[in-house]
């Protein structure tokens, strides 16, 4: 007799290992989704609801945890799913409808990504190019102003392997002392996005605005999708536009006004991953209640926004609370500041730490990843695919 362990911390392992030994990769599949563990953290739990926790994890073989407040349930899939189960569970409800939410959100990671002028796959990591036409944003500001030199840069962008293009005209360093007026930002935005739009009609291309206005416009010339910064604490206005055309949202996370978000005043967390996910699961709310369709939704936990250097390593350990929640997860880690504070490196020299933040985030559930430096971060995520999935070495990530 032999013996081998097969963790499930990685459980392409497992799943490769039954495969080879004759079982339907579908069933393979969904057999090492239905054991592998999964903690549920509770909080603001009631006694009476901490009883119920207690009762169920006895009945149904789970783990239970609990203190004043909060409880702790831990469990296979597959049980817990069963102990969800109509006439079987003393859990109220709506306790079971978030926990079969997130239990979905574990076992069925988003497969694609809708937007206004077609569907993006997530079968891949998605690799978006940042294209700023800002005088001052941290890395590139004032480099891509004129529309000639944006364009030229989207071209290299493309060439360079990215899936999609992000263009921004209005920065969010500290210190910013008012916003752009809607007519200042399209000033800025509409010649590079017209002209990138009419050269790559096929390329998926996201606006990153909080202004409504500015929304509408750019969707009107061709943008499929809108990036907001402030997760819709600014103006949820931008909700309803994507609403009104079908279009994509990508909500970020951060505190404070645009002059704010990049400091550290608000800067202060218990848990940093599960509030960051508590409060982009309020954003989610409010872009379905102005009527956003879910499979549109996009969700950035905003690394270097309103977060300090420790925080954004704790938001990236703990990317899969906010993967959970079944939505597509993208993360931008592209030369920022806690980068360098551990590198020490300089703005200019962070790409190779940006790529290493992305393999980390792309382990941990994110599938989109929005960079400066397209070719250096594909490559690093082409490894790491392939290390996840059963491809052939290819020049891509879907072939």
């Amino acid at each position: 007799m032999r013996v081998n362990a097969l963790t499930l911390r990685e459980p392409s392992a497992l799943r490769d290992a039954l495969a080879r030994r004759g079982l339907d990769p579908g069933r393979a599949d969904a057999a090492v989704k239905g054991i592998g563990p999964v903690a549920l953290l509770f909080d603001s739990v009631s006694a009476e609801e901490r009883d119920g926790l207690d009762e169920t994890a006895k009945r149904h073989g789970l783990e239970c945890l609990t203190g004043e407040g909060w409880a702790l349930l831990v469990g296979s899939v597959s049980a817990l799913s069963g102990s969800i189960r109509s006439g079987s569970s003393r859990l109220s409800a709506d306790t079971a409808a978030d926990i079969g939410r997130l239990l979905r959100g574990t076992v069925e990671p988003p497969t694609s990504w809708g937007m206004v002028r077609g569907t993006i796959s997530l079968d891949h990591p998605v690799v978006v190019g940042i294209l700023n036409v800002t005088p001052d944003s941290f890395s590139d500001g004032g480099r891509y102003l004129g529309s000639d030199a944006a364009i030229r840069h989207a071209e290299h962008l493309l060439e360079r392997g990215a899936d999609m293009i992000d263009i921004g005209a209005e920065s969010t360093r500290p210190g910013v002392s008012r916003r752009l007026s809607s007519s200042e930002e399209w000033l800025r935005l509409e010649p590079v996005l017209r002209e990138s739009v009419r050269r790559f009609p096929s390329v998926p291309v996201s606006v990153d605005t909080v202004n409504p206005e500015t929304g509408r416009r750019a969707l009107d010339v061709g943008a499929w999708a809108l990036n907001d910064v402030s997760g819709l604490r600014l103006d949820a206005g931008i909700a309803s536009v994507c609403a009104e055309y079908g279009a994509g949202l990508i909500l970020m996370h951060s505190r404070g006004n645009l002059g704010e978000i990049s400091t550290y005043q608000y800067a202060e967390y218990d848990d940093v991953a599960t509030e960051v996910a508590t409060e982009l699961q309020h954003s989610v709310r409010v872009a379905e209640e102005h009527g956003v369709s879910r499979d549109r939704i996009v969700l950035d936990p905003g690394l270097g926004f309103a977060k300090r250097p420790e925080h954004n390593y704790a938001v990236l350990r703990g990317l899969t609370v906010l993967a959970a929640l079944g939505l597509p997860v993208m993360v931008g880690p592209s030369r920022k500041r806690f980068l360098g504070q551990v590198v020490g490196a300089d703005v200019s020299e962070r790409d190779n730490a940006t790529a290493a933040a992305c393999v980390a985030a792309y382990a941990l559930g994110a599938g989109l990843f929005r960079v400066h430096d397209v070719h250096r971060v594909r490559e690093a995520l082409q490894i790491a695919h392939a290390v996840r999935e059963p491809v052939c070495p290819s020049s891509n990530f879907d072939s």
